[in-house]
C-alpha cells in the first residue's frame, strides 16, 4: 500500500514545489523549493533507473542549485523589479497551474495506454513539471527565473525519458546539460550585474 502511495506523494511534492517556484519571488526560498523538487524528481526517476543513476540525477540537480544559490548570494541585493508583461499576478499564475493540472489529469491515462509500463505517477510528474516549467518560461524575463524554468522543464523531461531509456550515456548527457544550465545561469547572473565603480 505504502509503495503505491509514495510515487503519488512525489507527484504532489512536484506540483507544490514547481507552483511555489512560479509564485515565489525570494531566491532563498526558491533554492529550497528547487532542492526538494529535485529530490521528488529523483524518486520518480528511480522507479525505472537503478539507484546510482537516480542518485546522480539528485546530486546533479543539487549542484546546479548550489551554483545558482552561491551566485545569487554573492550579488549585491537589488530592489526586485516588476516585470512589465501582461500575464502578471498570482491569481493568473494559479489559474494557469490549474489548467496544467487539468491537462495532466486528462492526458496521463492516454499516454499510459500508448506507452504501457511507464506508470501513471511517472507520466503525471513529467507532464506537470514540463508544463509548469514552460509556464514559468512564458511569464518571466528575469535571468534567474528563466533558469529555474529551464531546469524545471528539463527535470520533467528526464522523468518521462527515464521510463523509456536507461542508458548510462544518456544519463551522463543529461547530467552535463543540467550542470551546464546551472553554470550558464550563474555566469549570466554575474555578467548582467553592473560592476561597482570605485
Amino acid at each position: 500500500m505504502l509503495v503505491s502511495v509514495l510515487p503519488w506523494i512525489a507527484v504532489m511534492t512536484l506540483l507544490a514545489t514547481s507552483t511555489g517556484l512560479l509564485l515565489n519571488r525570494d531566491w532563498r526560498r526558491d533554492m529550497g523549493l528547487l532542492s526538494v523538487q529535485y529530490l521528488a524528481a529523483a524518486f520518480l526517476v528511480g522507479q525505472h533507473w537503478p539507484l546510482g543513476m537516480a542518485a546522480a540525477k539528485l546530486v546533479t540537480g543539487w549542484m546546479a542549485t548550489a551554483a545558482l544559490g552561491m551566485t545569487l548570494n554573492a550579488l549585491p541585493s537589488t530592489k526586485q523589479t516588476t516585470e512589465e508583461f501582461w500575464p502578471q499576478g498570482r491569481a493568473f499564475r494559479l489559474f494557469m497551474v490549474g489548467m496544467i493540472v487539468v491537462l495532466t489529469v486528462s492526458v496521463t491515462p492516454r499516454v499510459e495506454a500508448n506507452i504501457p509500463g511507464l506508470g501513471m505517477p511517472v507520466i503525471a510528474g513529467g507532464i506537470l513539471l514540463s508544463g509548469i516549467g514552460l509556464l514559468h518560461l512564458g511569464t518571466t524575463s528575469q535571468i534567474e527565473r528563466v533558469i529555474f524554468g529551464l531546469l524545471t522543464v528539463l527535470a520533467g523531461f528526464e522523468i518521462l525519458y527515464a521510463g523509456v531509456e536507461a542508458s548510462i550515456l544518456v544519463a551522463a548527457l543529461l547530467v552535463v546539460v543540467n550542470l551546464g544550465l546551472g553554470l550558464v545561469g550563474a555566469y549570466l547572473l554575474n555578467a548582467s550585474t553592473p560592476e561597482e565603480v570605485a
